[in-house]
């Protein structure tokens, strides 16, 4: 089993890191929509951050597949990574594979109440 909790406040670290590379160096690039769509990733990037290290919490002493955080993880770098990689200037197409790390964050939250739900009874 992977360390979710480590992993969580690693991504989070590098999420918080990515919203300050907008806020200063970014801001006079990049137009308003792109700075709109970097935001949109730091946001998601950090959700998925946090919800990697409340999974870690709650699957600490309990027997899990871990396709949660595996979901988390995996749908963050896909739906954020994408967005990053677009704004500084990778091709438009991977605005198509978004919407899988989207579905990806989906399925870890689903994932989760299927444990929790599991191991309430």
């Amino acid at each position: 089993m992977k360390n979710w909790i480590a992993i969580g406040a690693v991504a989070g670290a590098l999420a918080v890191v990515c919203g300050a590379f907008a806020a200063h160096a970014l801001r006079e690039r990049f137009t308003a929509g792109d700075l709109a769509i970097w935001q949109t990733s730091v946001l998601y990037h950090l959700v998925g951050s946090v919800a990697l290290v409340l999974y870690g919490l709650f699957a600490r002493d309990r027997a899990t597949k871990g396709l949660a955080g595996w979901s988390f993880l995996l749908g963050t770098a896909i739906f954020s990574g994408s967005l990053y990689a677009m704004v500084l200037g990778g091709p438009r197409w991977l605005g198509a594979i978004t919407p899988i790390g989207g579905m990806l964050l989906i399925a870890g939250w689903l994932f989760f109440a299927w444990d929790a739900r599991r191991r309430s009874g």
